[in-house]
């Protein structure tokens, strides 16, 4: 019998809003540290022992972006082996759309930047993203049809 693979569990926002020429726009960060250093990504992160995956997701939401938001949708759970570099890792999806104008993200924590991206231009551009966050962005998208 082998050993057990070490998993890890991660969480990640997918944030919708409008442009002021009514785009769909998500938030994402520039990633600062490997793997995909340099690259941009869904804001999230690991999760703390004894947390909950979605109160996760909101934490790390606001450490990388300045945003606080209150309530989150699931997406989904994605597990498959080698979405990470580092390992084994199953990150938990959610998602939430704002009302109202964008509000400007501040890159915070490991992010050296955060941005609205129109969805059109990263549909047509997967290999923007880190990851496995194209999947996760179509997929959300998908739920919102």
């Amino acid at each position: 019998m082998s050993a057990a693979e070490p998993v890890r569990l991660t969480a990640d926002v997918v944030l919708f809003g409008r442009s002021g020429d009514g785009a769909l726009c998500v938030l994402l960060i520039r990633r600062g540290w490997d793997p995909f250093a340099g690259r941009w990504a869904l804001p999230g992160g690991h999760v703390d022992a004894g947390e909950d995956t979605e109160d996760a997701a909101r934490r790390e939401l606001a450490e990388e972006t300045g945003l606080h938001i209150a309530a989150l949708s699931p997406v989904g759970v994605y597990a498959a082996p080698g979405r990470d570099p580092r390992g084994r890792y199953v990150t938990f999806a959610y998602t939430a759309h704002l009302s109202g104008p964008l509000p400007a993200p501040r890159a915070g924590d490991d992010a050296t930047d955060a941005r609205w991206w129109p969805v059109t231009e990263l549909k047509a551009a997967p290999e923007l993203l880190a990851f496995d966050h194209h999947q996760i962005l179509t997929d959300t998208l998908g739920k919102e049809n």
